[in-house]
């Protein structure tokens, strides 16, 4: 929007602001904030705002905790829901005045300027689904949903058609541009979709979206939940990533003359994709619970391959050519942190065009209908089939490290393996219906 400084402090000053939370995330992609009232807001447009940068997982040791927050003044915003309240998301920034690399946002910003300097720019647009369950007497959160409803369907068969009209309605009165909102197929499933755009943007707002998906189902007295997923025997949740590059104003993926619209940018951008996927995988299905989604025959793409309009494939190139040319991931879901995976995916395509990488032949075929056999006649391998597969990939391909250093590396791989430690001692009610009385 091009907010200047003074442009900002009219506007509290207008619209009666009292708060204002400085938001940036840890390496895990949770949402962290130091909430200022409006009289320091001068100071912290500055850049002058410290924090303790210690308290934050996976940021710094105690004794080098001072951290400064300098705010993105493009993503103030007023919370419809608090008129009183608003916000800017921040990058952050060492004592030594230079942006700090445990930082997520700094990682992306790192990626789009290489980017920039092989004379493109990047955009994405996110597809991020979600659950809306009841709460209890209590207040506490169910995986009982509020409808029986599938893809499109309409109220009243869908009780979540409220709640997400609400949070349609919130999201514009913050910038966003709602292209779509429907019921997905499993029961108390809903998408909601927002224009594409600049990646950086882009990221911003998927952190924002979930905040306000949140919010608004709380207020109908509902939990909304990004767990990728959070109910057996149905469709997870994802986040499929559709981007594409421009260079001097045209899409960079477009070639009118190919067979199939694509240019040699966007073949070996898709072969750059392919081939870093696996180590890609941990920051892109960062959960335990991300690998129950990426199983045959429930839509997640199991299969690295690609294709043209093929679902199945865990890329896929949509019909719309021209401007609209673009190449979709499905394999992420919403639980990521959209700064790292984000920059991990323009990474790996541009160390893939960089490279004058060449996929191998699109799939057209129903990859889950294929034997074993068809599988390893064709070369298609798996995507890693778990959280402890994913982080030993994550390590065996160094441009993951390269890409996110080594600071967010360390602390990034050195939690989920904690994670994964915890889950695989953890006796779970499944042993216990399996086992107790049996045994």
């Amino acid at each position: 929007m091009g907010y200047t400084k003074e442009d900002i402090l009219r506007i509290a000053k207008e619209k009666g602001v009292e708060f204002v939370r400085l938001q940036f995330t840890d390496v895990f992609g949770t949402p962290k904030n130091v909430a200022i009232t409006v009289k320091q807001l001068k100071k912290a447009l500055d850049g002058e705002c410290m924090f303790d940068g210690s308290s934050i997982e996976g940021f710094v040791r105690i004794d080098e905790s001072d951290m400064y927050l300098k705010p993105d003044m493009d993503t103030f915003a007023i919370f419809p829901w608090c008129p009183d309240t608003a916000r800017m998301i921040c990058d952050v920034y060492s004592t030594d005045g230079t942006p700090f690399m445990g930082d997520p946002r700094n990682i992306l910003k790192k990626v789009i300027k290489e980017a920039e300097d092989m004379g493109y720019s990047f955009n994405v647009g996110p597809e991020c689904e979600f659950f809306l369950f009841k709460r209890d007497e209590n207040g506490n959160p169910t995986t009982k949903t509020a409808d029986k409803a599938g893809y499109f369907d309409l109220g009243p068969i869908d009780l979540g058609e409220n709640c997400r009209r609400d949070i349609c309605l919130a999201l514009e009165k913050i910038g966003f541009e709602i292209e779509a909102a429907h019921h997905e197929c499993a029961d108390g499933q809903h998408e909601i979709g927002f224009r594409f755009g600049e990646v950086l943007h882009v990221a911003d707002d998927v952190v924002t979206f979930k905040y306000v998906v949140k919010t608004i189902a709380e207020k109908h007295g509902l939990h909304a939940t990004f767990m990728p997923k959070p109910v057996f025997g149905i469709c997870g949740s994802g986040m499929h990533t559709n981007m594409s590059l421009f260079k001097d104003g045209k899409n960079a993926f477009y070639d009118p003359d190919d067979e199939l619209g694509l240019s040699p940018d966007a073949y070996a951008f898709i072969a750059g994709i392919m081939e870093h996927i696996k180590g890609i995988t941990s920051f892109a299905n960062p959960l335990v619970n991300s690998y129950k989604r990426l199983v045959p025959g429930y839509e997640a793409p199991v299969y690295i391959s690609w294709s043209v309009s093929n679902r199945s494939s865990l890329l896929r190139i949509p019909s719309a050519r021209g401007n609209a040319t673009r190449v979709e991931l499905r394999s992420p879901d919403p639980s990521c942190n959209p700064y790292l995976e984000m920059a991990l995916c323009l990474a790996a395509g541009l160390d893939g065009i960089k490279r004058k990488l060449k996929p191998v032949d699109p799939i057209y075929d129903n990859l889950y209908d294929m034997s074993e056999e068809e599988l390893k006649k064709n070369n298609i391998e798996m995507l890693p089939k778990t959280l402890r597969e994913a982080i030993k990939e994550s390590i065996a391909d160094p441009f993951v490290c390269e890409t996110v250093g080594e600071h967010i590396f360390e602390k990034y791989i050195a939690g989920k393996n904690e994670e994964w430690r915890e889950y695989s001692t953890m006796v779970s009610q499944w042993e216990i219906n399996k086992y107790l009385i049996k045994y």
